[in-house]
């Protein structure tokens, strides 16, 4: 799923990005709009993880969207 398609259906995905990321809040996820990037800076900065491991799993995330 193309960031494009993410963007379209941001507000159905909250739950699911929620649910693997609990230390977001809605404020991130509304700010964040759809931008992996900007996901990715949320995630590592709330689990202060390196950001090539936040992209990651934000790209893991983004695969699991496919099926």
């Amino acid at each position: 799923m193309n960031e494009d398609t993410i963007k379209g259906r941001w507000k159905q995905l909250g739950g699911s990005i929620r649910h693997k990321w609990g230390k977001l809040t809605d404020n991130d996820l509304t700010v964040a709009e759809g931008s992996a990037e900007y996901l990715a800076g949320k995630v590592q900065e709330r689990y202060g993880i390196a950001r090539d491991e936040a992209e990651k799993q934000v790209r893991e995330f983004q695969q699991t969207l496919r099926h």
